[in-house]
Formats: structure tokens, C-alpha cells, sequence
């Protein structure tokens, strides 16, 4: 699939995620965070940079960042090359840790970035990690309720009081809005359509029609490519609710 270019931000914020190639584990243990999190905050003194939220995944992490005066680019060129060092030193591992190239979703307003913060400090809570956002230690969700060294709680403190902050991630009718934002952090509807030519040798239309076996195949391979359910009922005409069953 041709690599589209990234798109620019008004406000020079955006929604990061890097993972790990081949979805491996980047953060295997309390040291791995810790090390990422001193990662962080040396880049940031190098690059100037402003970091909002942060969450660390085991095999992915989330950042909500603003950029200074060096690029994304070159920004997670220097993270990258820091961490990959010390993990494939501890490790006694050779070669890439990241996959090929990070993800990254302009954040324009500062109605749509509130929704980014939750969605990226409840990510845990979705993956099952953990029943509450202040449950999980390795996000910036406390720093924003109890003390912070890492994030700038002041700029999204300046927006909303530390008690709309709590409500704002505990509010369960919050879920469509953010389904949203992580439909809108995936592929496009036109890459994904290209996707299921690719992986499954079929037309997206021509998906609903195949054998259920091989259609619950292609729908897992799909949803490990990182295809949401949502996208997936959308492009093909298959029903959420079959999508769903599928684990």
C-alpha cells in the first residue's frame, strides 16, 4: 500500500501511536517504563516539545504532543534511537523494536484534543487492563489528579477544572465519541477497502457473501491489521453484532 503523507496540523498537536513491529512487546517490565518515561522527558528538553498525555500499552504507547522546534520526525528519531538502545542492550537483541512508521492524527481543536486525552488515558480500561483510568499506572492519567512531572497538565487544566478532568473519563456516555476518535486514528475508508483486496483477494462488497468460515477468517485477520469494527461493518455491509462475536 503506497505510504500517503502525513497530515498537518493547525496547532501543531497530534495524537501519536508507535508500536511495536510485528506487534512485539516494547515495555516488558516496570524498568522498560520507567526507562521511557526518562526517555521522554530528556527528548522533550532536547526538542522542545509539549506532551499532554501518555500511555504505555506493552506492545504500543499512545502520546498526546505538540511539537516544538524540531519535526515529528525528528523528534521520534531521537526517542527511537534512545529506547531501541537500551532495550536491545537489556535484551541482548539486534535490529528494529518500532514498526516502520508511527502513526499520527492532527488534533485541530481543543473540543476534539479533550477527546483524544480520554480516549488515550482509557485505553487501559478498554483493553481490560484495568476497571478505572486512575486505576493505571503507566498512563498520565494521576498526573493530572495528583502531581505531575512529566506532561503539561496546565495547558488542559486552563480548558476545564481537575474535577470536569475526572468526570470527563468516567462519563460512560462518552464511548460513541470516543469509538469515534479511534475510528478516526485508524486507516481510511479507501485504504481499508484496499486492505481486504489484499488480504482476503476480494472486493469489500464481496465479502458479506463468502463462505462463514473463511468470511470469520478474513474478519479476524482484519481486525489484527488494525481495521475497527465499526470500519469494518461500514465498508463490507456485514452486521456489527457478527463482527463482534469474533475474538
Amino acid at each position: 500500500m503506497p505510504r500517503t503523507a502525513r497530515v498537518k496540523s493547525n496547532t501543531d498537536i497530534y495524537h501519536i501511536m508507535i508500536r511495536g513491529i510485528d506487534k512485539q512487546l516494547i515495555l516488558v517490565d516496570e524498568e522498560d517504563n520507567q526507562k521511557l518515561k526518562e526517555v521522554l522527558r530528556q527528548c522533550k528538553d532536547i526538542c522542545g516539545y509539549d506532551l499532554y498525555a501518555y500511555c504505555f500499552l506493552g506492545n504500543h504507547i499512545h502520546l498526546l504532543i505538540k511539537e516544538g522546534k524540531e519535526s515529528l520526525g525528528q523528534i521520534f528519531k531521537r526517542i527511537g534511537s534512545r529506547y531501541v538502545y537500551y532495550f536491545n542492550q537489556k535484551y541482548k537483541r539486534i535490529g528494529h523494536l518500532f514498526q516502520d512508521r508511527f502513526k499520527s492524527e492532527p488534533v485541530n481543536d481543543d473540543s476534539y484534543l479533550l477527546t483524544v486525552l480520554t480516549y488515550i488515558h482509557n485505553n487501559p480500561v478498554k483493553a481490560g487492563l484495568s476497571k478505572t483510568a486512575a486505576e493505571y499506572q503507566w498512563s498520565s492519567y494521576n498526573e493530572y489528579t495528583q502531581s505531575n512531572n512529566l506532561v503539561n497538565v496546565q495547558f488542559v487544566l486552563g480548558m476545564i477544572t481537575r474535577q470536569q478532568f475526572i468526570d470527563l473519563h468516567n462519563d460512560e456516555r462518552n464511548a460513541d465519541v470516543l469509538d469515534i476518535a479511534e475510528d478516526n486514528f485508524r486507516v481510511t475508508d479507501a485504504e481499508a477497502v484496499l486492505m481486504i483486496k489484499e488480504i482476503c483477494g476480494l472486493d469489500s462488497s464481496e465479502l458479506v457473501m463468502t463462505d462463514i468460515g473463511k468470511r470469520n477468517l478474513y474478519i479476524r485477520q482484519l481486525r489484527e491489521k488494525g481495521l475497527s469494527i465499526r470500519q469494518i461493518a461500514r465498508v463490507t455491509g456485514i452486521r456489527k453484532g457478527i463482527i463482534e462475536k469474533l475474538k
